[in-house]
């Protein structure tokens, strides 16, 4: 790998609470990345802000068999390094203030942040 790009911005949108059979996909691949050594971000926006809330990742399964939680691979992510950062803009609509939040949660950023990330040759992005 020592060619090729070391750092990975992924972006989640459409991996929401309300689906989580789409869920488990990023945070897989966030843990991969980071135990090949890769600087990784995960971006919330919109609704998928939702997971950070304290007790919403813990409650959901990819799929009904699963005994692993969405939360348990965020924390296995979090665990190799992986930063988890949330629009603020979506924070301040879909998380009230008195909601607690997971403690692997990285803080707040602009939306702009992730663009900064695709533009940038040293970053590979990811969407789901």
């Amino acid at each position: 790998m020592s060619d090729q790009r070391k750092k990975l911005a992924i972006l989640l949108w459409a991996a929401t609470a309300e689906r989580p059979q789409l869920c488990a996909t990023p945070f897989v691949h966030a843990a991969a990345a980071a135990a090949f050594d890769c600087e990784v971000e995960i971006h919330f926006a919109g609704p998928t802000v939702r997971l950070l809330v304290a007790g919403v990742a813990e409650s959901l399964r990819p799929w009904p068999q699963a005994e692993t939680s969405i939360y348990q691979m965020i924390r296995q992510a979090t665990n190799l390094g992986v930063r988890l950062n949330a629009c603020a803009m979506a924070m301040g609509a879909l998380v009230a203030k008195d909601e607690p939040l997971i403690p692997e949660y990285g803080g707040t950023i602009a939306a702009s942040a992730f663009v900064v990330r695709a533009l940038d040759p040293e970053w590979a992005t990811l969407v789901y």
